[in-house]
């Protein structure tokens, strides 16, 4: 391998597709020392801020994502492609990557494109059990695709994909030794046990809903509460946070406590979450959003109950909420078989495997 490589990453729109490429990057960088790192993002989305808060340069493209209903939006998005394409284009030419990563998202479409044009060695991440359309379309032309769900044969060329799971923070691996200090953290009483909700960073109104709506009843099971509402609804529900035994939070930063505070969790589906929660191995409920494309967070919480390691409540059966927390809560067994078995679909050396993957390509 040459001793100074140029990496080129692209991924955005959400959490999801970034946090991926930021953690293969600081994987590729501890080992290539000398590598020059640069994303490719979509203008006006999280990535534009995220990369360069994690030390990366960042370029941006015109592109916005293609409105599967009828839309006055659509007009523009011919113009905007090939606007991308183009700039995707230039930037690979002053760039000169050695190798293109995709973590999808609006811009990787682009950008790996343009990559594959030039016969630059490339590989892409699909995080969810259900892939994305843009990963989709450039699977034809990558060498690699690296999943974290089996089945991915039905799309994807079988040859090309390699079962890595998806990145993910290093301080969960084990959280075990980390209880007493999570009690502490969180102010908890050790002699109760712990719901954790979370809804995302933004946060999720129907479970937001749903737990004020049963709040008195969970309390009732002589349980403590870690509530993450959310950014977008911390000011409505931060006033539960008065209750003995509840304390309400927008966002939490100490995650690794947090699990290791956790006796059950009720959660989103969203790919990276599920990973974390493998690793984590306690008994889960997910609820999944409803609103993501191609509905990936229902299809990713499936994977994980057709292994009765987890249980799903739809958005729209949520009035079952109350009947499915009590069966999971007083029946310990069931507990210990959903984290025995959700442990069991952990992929921890997923970072790792994707840079192993990446280094052959470079080699």
């Amino acid at each position: 391998m040459k001793q100074s490589v140029n990496i080129l990453l692209s991924g955005g729109g959400t959490g999801g597709h970034i946090y991926p490429a930021i953690a293969i990057a600081n994987e590729l960088k501890s080992r290539i020392p000398n590598a020059k790192f640069l994303f490719v993002g979509a203008n006006d989305r999280m990535e534009m801020e995220k990369v360069p808060q994690a030390g990366y340069k960042i370029k941006g493209l015109n592109i916005t994502g293609f409105n599967r209903s009828l839309s006055a939006k659509n007009l523009t998005f011919p113009f905007k492609l090939i606007d991308s394409l183009y700039k995707a284009k230039n930037i690979i030419k002053q760039f000169k990557p050695d190798v293109a990563i995709g973590t999808g998202g609006f811009a990787s479409g682009p950008t790996l494109f343009m990559a594959n044009k030039k016969h630059i060695p490339a590989l892409i991440q699909e995080q969810n059990s259900f892939p994305g359309i843009t990963n989709k379309l450039l699977a034809k032309n990558v060498q690699n695709i690296c999943v974290a769900y089996d089945g991915l044969d039905k799309f994807f060329p079988k040859e090309k994909i390699i079962m890595t799971g998806n990145p993910v923070r290093q301080d969960i691996i084990d959280i075990s030794k980390k209880r007493k200090e999570a009690v502490k953290y969180f102010r908890l009483d050790k002699q109760l046990r712990t719901l954790v909700i979370l809804g995302g960073s933004l946060g999720a109104r129907a479970i937001n809903q749903t737990i004020e709506k049963n709040l008195k009843d969970l309390l009732k099971n002589e349980i403590q509460i870690i509530w993450q509402t959310g950014k977008l609804y911390f000011d409505e529900y931060k006033k539960y946070d008065q209750i003995e035994g509840v304390q309400t939070h927008a966002f939490i930063q100490k995650m690794d406590l947090l699990y290791a505070a956790a006796d059950i969790l009720i959660s989103r589906a969203g790919a990276g979450t599920i990973s974390e929660l493998c690793l984590v191995g306690k008994p889960v409920i997910f609820i999944p959003s409803p609103n993501v494309a191609e509905d990936h967070q229902t299809k990713n919480a499936m994977a994980v109950v057709k292994n009765n390691a987890a249980i799903m409540i739809k958005e729209d059966e949520i009035k079952e909420f109350s009947k499915e927390f009590d069966k999971l809560f007083e029946d310990n067994q069931l507990q210990k078989e959903l984290s025995v078995n959700i442990k069991n679909l952990a992929l921890p050396n997923a970072t790792a495997k994707i840079a192993d993957a990446v280094e052959a390509l470079l080699n």
